[in-house]
């Protein structure tokens, strides 16, 4: 059996084009070999590889003209929190100018818009929509609390003595002054209702979440970046200051040895200082909006909260 020669260079661990693949010295027999997929024409992708997002995307903005990475694609390689955590998005988002033809190939979901400039930025030398650009278009594909989420995440920042100071990607003055000046844009509108109800210091989306239920159920307002005082601080992800209730979500990183530890000088600390708190867990919030917001509501009618107050 004769054996196929190696692929030259870049060719044996990235996807590429037909030409790239010429142009660095494969044959035209060796670009038919079965070893190579063709998961679009003029496309060639080495079987049995792991590569990047941003690897696989490259050769579809190469074979189209002023093609962009843009909505979901450029939101995942971007790392935006999406809804479809344990899902394989395998379509990829290309957008290219207003007026001219939309990208039309397997796998791709094209899209023809007006780009700015300022709206494209590289990564790897790949273009791909800005983060306050890909908000923006995310607003046609998610619904409001998951638009709210990714806003979040955006604008996330705080300084706290027990980790890392966190620099939001984006300063929530900054994408409140892309998204007023833009104007006939689809999803606009939903992208500013997104912005009245981000919040800044939120840490994961179902924190987020949880924050909308007990504002739409009309509990009294609970507050991100909130330090309970004392000495240290407490951080609770939502804090109702005026009836001393907290809500903490126990997502998966709190069943660490470590983190329960740290969970557990919280909690005693809290209470000390007259607090009650609240732990949501995913299992809660499966079981729907009207349980979680009724665990909430138990702890501050505990605090003197009735129906009707603020």
């Amino acid at each position: 059996m004769m054996q196929r020669p190696p692929l030259p260079g870049f060719l044996a661990w990235r996807s590429f084009t037909y030409s790239e693949g010429i142009a660095a010295g494969a044959t035209p027999s060796r670009m038919r070999a079965k070893d190579l997929s063709v998961p679009s024409r003029q496309i060639r992708v080495p079987q049995g590889i792991g590569q990047k997002l941003l690897d696989r995307v490259r050769p579809y903005t190469e074979l189209s003209a002023g093609g962009v990475i843009s909505h979901v694609t450029a939101a995942q390689l971007h790392g935006f929190p999406l809804p479809w955590f344990n899902d394989e998005i395998t379509s990829v988002h290309l957008s290219r100018p207003a007026g001219s033809v939309q990208p039309r190939r397997k796998h791709v979901i094209g899209h023809s818009m007006a780009l700015p400039p300022e709206d494209i930025m590289h990564l790897g030398g790949v273009p791909v929509t800005t983060p306050a650009r890909t908000f923006l278009d995310l607003a046609t594909v998610l619904d409001l609390d998951d638009l709210v989420a990714v806003a979040d995440f955006l604008v996330c920042e705080h300084e706290r003595h027990f980790e890392a100071r966190k620099v939001p990607i984006l300063a929530a003055a900054v994408l409140r002054t892309f998204i007023a000046d833009k104007h006939g844009i689809p999803g606009l509108g939903k992208a500013r209702a997104a912005l009245e109800l981000m919040r800044v210091g939120v840490d994961s989306p179902p924190e987020t979440k949880l924050r909308l239920m007990l504002q739409r159920a009309g509990l009294p307002e609970f507050t991100t970046n909130y330090a309970i005082a004392g000495n240290p601080l407490v951080w609770p992800d939502l804090a109702c200051e005026k009836y001393k209730t907290s809500a903490q979500y126990e997502g998966e990183i709190h069943q660490t040895t470590k983190k329960q530890l740290f969970d557990r000088n919280r909690d005693e600390r809290t209470a000390a200082r007259g607090w009650l708190q609240v732990k949501v867990y995913s299992a809660d919030m499966r079981q729907g909006e009207v349980h979680v917001v009724a665990m909430v509501e138990a702890a501050l009618r505990r605090q003197g909260w009735r129906p009707g107050q603020t």
